[in-house]
């Protein structure tokens, strides 16, 4: 991750002048910039029509359209383009000029390349700032922190791995079951990493709409397509000099697969309605819960761009694998629920622990962090206890205690063998069943039964009640 790269520019040159064109040409690209340079107005603002920019120098008086009337065409297609005014005949009323149009700097010829050189510097200072600030706007999820909570040994093994590839820019797969901390973990390896200064931004592939995917990931340039009423940069260009994960890598479609691959072999990228590509320096770390090697021999994923992002593996254990960790982890989720450092060491009763030790936790740390938040709205806010929990999880522990009843609710296991069961207990049987496949996802479930999520609350928390009083 050189210098460089991270301060490389799109740079508009305008000048009618031969020579200085021509070492501009050669300068511009030795800084290392990228330039697209113009012989005079006209042109200038076919290249603008056609791409965006991060910085134009404009040479003002020229034959034909004027400097001015450049400016005033960027300020209309490419609004985030600064501005840097480059004349010989420069005056007083030519700068209050550029001040008022908002150019970035005003340069009078002859103008040393030293000084040039500083002005694009801190146009790529600025923007990189800029990107950082937007990179915390544009994140799809908010992890707090990115301590990963676990001594157990599976735990202990994955933060040995983290530790050994954060320093490189090795590309990560991280494998794990829905809910087990993939973000988490990527988060922990950019913290741990060079470009921990940089951008962090994190994509669910799965949650961005099948026709704004690239929009999305690869930007675009206003008028693109019906609705793009403005210049957008893409999450790729955003976490330029930082670091890019894909969550749910393997609900990206082929086509996206293709330009994803583009981007890793050659280090380039364009937006959507724009002809030039230009380089980003992205480490990128991915994430699934799908077997992409089966993907790969169904030919529904990309073999070339399997080895790409599998340069280096973290498989996360599921919760069932790690129980040794749920008392650590529970009082990190509450306190982090309550916005707090720490919890009181009897905030977590001996009955609520047991509790959570007996449940499968299917849906991982995420259901456990939903499990907790529902006991924290029923508890005396002093101390949490086994009844506290949700029906659904307290229904998963009954059925431990009395193995000889089949799968059902918590009523069930007050019913004989001998009686038909109630309405409502083929009911509770069904909604338990259903929480048990979804991981305890209430609204997932709620949508497969297809009930109401406040039905499925209400009959959740009757059913507690009923256990209680039987």
């Amino acid at each position: 991750m050189s210098p460089t790269a991270l301060n490389k520019l799109r740079i508009l040159f305008v000048d009618d002048e031969a020579p200085i064109r021509e070492v501009m040409k050669i300068e511009l690209q030795r800084m290392g910039h990228d330039a697209v340079i113009c012989e005079d107005g006209k042109a200038a603002i076919t290249a603008a029509d056609k791409n965006s920019f991060d910085a134009a120098i404009v040479d003002l008086r020229m034959p034909g359209l004027s400097g001015w009337d450049v400016i005033e065409h960027l300020k209309t297609v490419s609004p985030e383009t600064d501005v840097i005014i480059s004349t010989g005949h420069g005056n007083m009323e030519d700068a209050i000029q550029a001040l008022r149009r908002g150019a970035y700097d005003f340069l009078t010829k002859p103008t040393k390349l030293a000084v040039i050189s500083g002005v694009l510097n801190r146009v790529a200072e600025k923007r990189a700032l800029r990107n950082k600030a937007l990179a915390l706007e544009t994140r799809l999820k908010v992890v707090e922190g990115s301590k990963i909570v676990g001594n157990s040994l599976p735990m202990l093994r994955v933060q040995q791995l983290i530790e050994k590839i954060a320093p490189t820019d090795s590309n990560v797969l991280i494998l794990g079951e829905t809910g087990t901390g993939k973000e988490l973990v990527a988060r922990r390896v950019h913290d741990l990493s060079r470009r921990a200064h940089m951008p962090f931004v994190a994509v669910n592939c799965g949650a961005l709409p099948e026709n704004l995917v690239e929009s999305e990931l690869f930007g675009h340039r206003k008028g693109a397509f019906t609705g793009a009423d403005s210049t957008r940069k893409g999450l790729i260009e955003v976490a330029n000099g930082g670091t890019l994960f894909l969550d749910e890598l393997g609900e990206l479609d082929r086509m996206m697969q293709v330009k994803l691959l583009r981007v890793l072999e050659s280090g380039e990228m364009r937006r959507l309605g724009e002809n030039d590509s230009f380089h980003v320096d992205v480490r990128l770390v991915c994430a699934t819960n799908r077997n992409l090697l089966d993907m790969v021999e169904k030919g529904d994923f990309r073999e070339d761009l399997f080895f790409r992002v599998n340069t280096f593996e973290i498989p996360l254990p599921p919760l069932r694998e790690r129980k040794a960790d749920l008392p650590e982890l529970a009082r990190a989720l509450v306190a982090r629920h309550l916005k707090r450092n720490s919890i009181p060491d009897g905030m977590l009763t001996p009955d609520l622990l047991a509790a959570l030790e007996q449940h499968d936790w299917n849906g991982n740390v995420r259901e456990l962090a939903n499990a907790l938040e529902h006991a924290l709205i029923l508890s005396d806010g002093k101390t949490l206890r086994r009844e506290d929990l949700p029906a659904s999880v307290l229904a998963k522990t009954l059925r431990k205690k009395v193995p000889v009843m089949p799968l059902a609710g918590v009523i069930e296991s007050r019913s004989t063998s001998d009686r038909p069961k109630s309405l409502r207990e083929i009911e509770m049987e069904a909604i338990f069943q259903a929480l048990e496949r979804n991981g305890g996802d209430k609204p997932k479930t709620a949508s497969e039964l297809g009930i109401a999520l406040k039905t499925l609350y209400n009959r959740l928390n009757q059913s507690a009640l009923q256990s209680e009083a039987g």
